[in-house]
């Protein structure tokens, strides 16, 4: 075995670049292993492994460095027929909303956007750094538009529980998630409104049967009877919508009614 080397020239950057035009060139060292054969045989090349970076392969390219809201365009959807789920979350710092203070900040939130009639709100569950909602708009600009300023007023109403003028509120931009068929609004309303059950769980402990700091106490498609608590955390009913589309408001009870904890 034998190995020959020579100079070819790149258009890539080096430690002594030299100049030819407009582009900078160097000088790479290039390898070639040759099998020396008998005298009067042409050589035959052989393969050199090399060690490359890139290409299509598993875990190839930039690693996901982040777990926020994706800030591709949002999905368009028929106003008139479909609801979404929306979740807003709240950034490191802000204080717990299940209280009835921060329960309150929410309320009136919800309850200025009840009275403007552009979004209806027809389900929400508040936790403790995060709000989920189920709602309807006429368009994906509407929904755009209203969402704003029912964080603009949740984050000034939260600014002023904490006694500060300003600060971010708003982890991220709201997730939302298109509601196109009766099964997925009939798992989104029980996940929406069973949701603090299944987080008292993960943590091994028991939840209220109803939710006070939702929209459960006025739901009325629970499979059985729950108990409900003697208060509520708000100033008056939770501050909800009745339903516009065929989806939200019939075609999911054909599937039955909410099981606590579904």
């Amino acid at each position: 075995m034998s190995s020959i080397q020579w100079v070819g020239i790149t258009p890539i950057r080096t430690l002594e670049p030299f100049r030819t035009g407009l582009t900078l060139l160097r000088a790479v060292p290039i390898y070639a292993v040759f099998k020396m054969p008998p005298r009067g045989k042409r050589a035959i090349q052989l393969d050199l492994p090399m060690n490359r970076h890139g290409g299509a392969r598993r875990g190839a390219g930039r690693p996901r460095s982040s777990s926020s809201v994706s800030h591709a365009a949002r999905p368009r959807f028929d106003g008139a027929r479909t609801p979404l789920h929306v979740t807003l979350r709240m950034a490191n710092g802000v204080w717990n909303l299940r209280s009835q203070r921060g329960y309150r900040c929410v309320e009136h939130a919800l309850a200025a956007e009840r009275a403007r009639g552009a979004l209806r709100v027809v389900h929400f569950s508040v936790q403790g750094n995060h709000v989920h909602l189920i709602v309807e708009a006429n368009d994906r600009d509407v929904l755009s538009r209203r969402m704003q300023g029912l964080g603009i007023r949740l984050a000034r109403r939260v600014n002023a529980m904490m006694g500060r003028r300003r600060g971010r509120v708003l982890a991220d931009r709201y997730h939302a998630r298109v509601l196109a068929t009766p099964r997925e609004v009939h798992r989104a309303v029980a996940y929406v409104l069973c949701n603090h059950q299944r987080h008292s769980a993960q943590a091994g402990r028991r939840g209220f049967a109803v939710d006070p700091f939702s929209s459960a106490p006025v739901f009325r498609h629970f499979a059985k009877p729950c108990e409900q608590l003697a208060w509520l955390p708000g100033t008056g009913p939770p501050p909800v919508a009745p339903p516009a589309t065929w989806l939200l408001a019939r075609a999911w009870l054909r599937l039955g009614p909410i099981e606590p904890f579904d």
